[in-house]
């Protein structure tokens, strides 16, 4: 008897102990529920490319991750092929806080940030790898950390490629055949100084109006990643790509500060999280776009060449002095620093 009052009584202290904890629990797990605090959210996402294009299926992928880490609170609308308007149109609304976020090639944000421009500079980067390390490292966040004053947040690097050049005119093999083509190039100084170095005529011109340019034939020829050229239909009316991979260019993901500073931490947290996990998903299908890209252009006809050693020597030659001319206004201590850790990348790879 004595034994079944003990076992009883063992056995009513132990479900006090298990009641207990889980009460313990619970009340943890409510704490830590009532500690995200996260509001219920529009954010408003545009950009330029085509929704089809990698970088647009980026967004979509990172529109569903910020949905599952803000339990549905926070909601990505996104807006593509331009219809949010020119990439310099909405980096200018989110800067008045008209539109949260958007992606941009680095070479519209030069205009705030002068060294930006060192993107565009001709070969600096060997491959993919090459830019990475640059990017993810203090070069490229120094470059991030001097937007917050410009009215932007940087969050991160998504990649843009390697840029080609393609033409209407006539199969572009030398450095000299670029001499006299109507080019566009984007609205940045450094990039119209280079091809124009090259005897180019570089019209800067917004990425929205560029198939129509090429189709009425305003302009002769563009640059631009595989994907892109794809995508866009480029080579509907271009027949002759060159494989020069001459720049390689980033996106930076963006996102307007005065949205970003009425954010709660948790909020910030859920928009960080998502764009680092979509920063590797976008750059894997950006290559894998490439590669697709490729083989789409081909199989529609496009006569496709590349430049020898020779001739990227000589590209290199020509706007050397173009470079040098160009340290003081995209900063040397820039230059210097992308080109160093390039270089050590490099070494490493």
């Amino acid at each position: 008897m004595k034994a079944t009052l003990t076992l009883k009584k063992n056995l009513h202290l132990k479900g006090l102990a298990m009641g207990l904890a889980a009460a313990m629990a619970f009340g943890l797990g409510s704490a830590d529920a009532l500690a995200k605090d996260i509001n219920s959210r529009i954010i408003r996402f545009g950009y330029g490319l085509a929704d089809t294009s990698p970088t647009g299926q980026a967004t979509r992928f990172f529109a569903e991750e910020v949905a599952k880490l803000s339990d549905g609170k926070m909601k990505v609308k996104t807006y593509g092929n331009g219809a949010l308007g020119s990439d310099e149109q909405m980096q200018s609304a989110l800067v008045g806080g008209s539109q949260e976020m958007t992606f941009v090639s680095t070479a519209p944000l030069a205009g705030m940030v002068k060294g930006f421009g060192v993107f565009d500079l001709p070969f600096l980067f060997d491959d993919e790898k090459v830019a990475y390390a640059v990017l993810d490292g203090k070069p490229g966040q120094a470059l991030l950390d001097a937007l917050p004053a410009k009215g932007l947040i940087g969050l991160l690097y998504w990649e843009n490629g390697f840029r080609d050049l393609t033409n209407s005119r006539h199969p572009i093999t030398k450095a000299s055949d670029i001499e006299g083509i109507k080019l566009r190039v984007m609205q940045n100084q450094v990039a119209l100084n280079v091809f124009k170095a090259l005897g180019a005529n570089a019209i800067p011109m917004p990425f929205t109006e560029l198939f129509t340019a090429l189709e009425t034939k305003t302009v002769d020829g563009q640059e631009n990643p595989l994907s892109t050229i794809q995508t866009s239909k480029f080579y509907e009316v271009q027949p002759y790509l060159t494989l020069s991979h001459h720049v390689y260019t980033p996106f930076v993901l963006l996102a307007s500060k005065k949205w970003w500073d009425g954010l709660t931490a948790d909020e910030k947290q859920v928009i960080q999280e998502a764009a680092k996990t979509s920063q590797a998903y976008q750059r894997k299908i950006s290559q894998e776009g490439n590669v697709k890209a490729m083989a789409f252009i081909k199989e529609h006809g496009v006569q496709i060449d590349t430049f020898s050693a020779a001739e990227k020597q000589i590209i290199r030659d020509k706007v050397k002095p173009v470079v040098e001319e160009l340290r003081d206004a995209i900063g040397p201590d820039t230059i210097d620093a992308v080109v160093k850790a390039a270089a050590e990348a490099q070494k490493g790879a």
